[in-house]
């Protein structure tokens, strides 16, 4: 695996070919995409919007590793938190067919989720990062995070960090075996096989929750931030803070994805391979309502819970302003989009996706060089704001 500590940057290509398809009219967008190449911000990327169902942009460049091979057509790459929008996903259909309720508490499917104190704790605790299991009093690695019964066993036993309800942390990687977990003891089914069967298999998304070694030649491995820029992330987070304890337990480098143990895991928060075009697809679905190309995935009233606020303040995990819908994220002051209907998430490293009920849009761009902070990176926002710029003719 080679890191951007020992990689020669000098090979990041500044004015690659772009490859795929985009609208003239969506020409702005392309040049946005473009330009975090020319400034030196990517090695390879890829970037999709659709409007209607229909894409609009899909395009991608760069290399999929420094020197090449070029980033194809089918490159997938891991997407870290960009993983919760489809295990998110998942829920929403649990309750559009009656199977789940938000106001339940856990311990109604998962009994020993009881334990230490978390009877009380309720299912839209866990969507809106409100559950108090941010992360884990034990000491774990992320080889542990391959071990299923291991770290919803721990969740299960643990004491809440806060009173459930009143305060969020965001639940990086616990989120989705909390998630998963409900899922499994509702339908018997782990999250990953029922995202394959009942939503990326019926709409043709090339997204994975746990990817099949036959896939293995088409990742292409993250570049991960340089040691001293995770020290410096460290270094502001105080050593006995929820953040610390959350981000730093187990601690990963951004290496974990190039082995076979994170690849064949389900980590339905952080573990999904995919790439723009495969992400935008899923999301397209919900933009148009939860249905495409006549594919019902999601009633619209399922849908509309998202917008439901869970939480919006301070967050212990983000140090900063967050507004959490049902599994979700909502605009707000980090990322003001323009739409009531409008919803988002990402991942460590950079990946983005949007999903715009009213403007019947979804936005994907995930890329493999990893920027070290959760919220400051511009290369997806920028991009972001073109596709806007074109939607609402500014």
């Amino acid at each position: 695996m080679t890191t951007t500590s020992d990689a020669d940057t000098s090979l990041f290509p500044r004015n690659p070919e772009v490859h795929g398809r985009c609208d003239e009219k969506f020409a702005p967008v392309r040049d946005a995409f473009l330009a975090n190449f020319e400034a030196g911000a990517e090695l390879g990327a890829s970037v999709c919007v659709t409007v209607d169902g229909e894409p609009v942009v899909d395009l991608w460049a760069g290399d999929a590793a420094p020197g090449g091979p070029e980033w194809a057509e089918d490159t997938i790459v891991n997407v870290y938190s960009t993983t919760k929008t489809m295990a998110g996903l998942c829920m929403l259909m649990l309750a559009d067919r009656g199977l789940l309720d938000w106001d339940a508490p856990v311990a109604t499917y998962w009994p020993e989720f009881a334990a230490n104190g978390k009877e009380a704790v309720l299912v839209r605790h866990v969507m809106g990062h409100t559950a108090g299991l941010s992360g884990f009093d034990e000491q774990i690695t992320a080889a542990d995070l391959s071990n299923w019964e291991k770290i919803t066993s721990l969740l299960a036993a643990q004491a809440p960090w806060w009173t459930p309800g009143e305060e969020s942390g965001y639940h990086a990687v616990t989120l989705g075996y909390l998630q998963g977990e409900i899922l499994r003891r509702i339908t018997g089914r782990t999250i990953g096989e029922f995202f394959r069967t009942e939503v990326a298999g019926p709409l043709g998304a090339d997204f994975h929750i746990g990817l099949d070694p036959s896939n293995d030649d088409r990742v292409s491995n993250l570049i991960p931030p340089t040691p001293s820029d995770l020290d410096a992330t460290a270094a502001t987070m105080a050593p006995d803070s929820i953040a610390f304890r959350t981000l730093g337990n187990p601690i990963m480098t951004g290496a974990e994805p190039a082995t076979s143990l994170w690849r064949r895991a389900e980590i339905p928060a952080a573990g999904g391979f995919g790439n723009a075009r495969s992400v935008a697809r899923v999301h397209a679905a919900m933009a148009c309502g939860g249905s495409l190309d006549g594919v019902d995935i999601i009633s619209r009233d399922g849908l509309d819970v998202i917008f439901e606020t869970q939480y919006h303040g301070h967050d212990h995990v983000f140090m900063a302003p967050t507004h959490y819908g049902m599994g979700y994220g909502l605009p707000d002051e980090t990322l003001p989009l323009p739409s009531p209907h409008a919803c988002y998430w990402g991942g460590w490293g950079g990946s983005k996706a949007i999903i715009d009920l009213d403007q019947r849009m979804s936005f994907a761009y995930v890329m493999n060089r990893m920027d070290a902070s959760l919220i400051e990176d511009m290369r997806g926002p920028n991009i972001l704001m073109a596709t806007y710029g074109v939607l609402l003719g500014l």
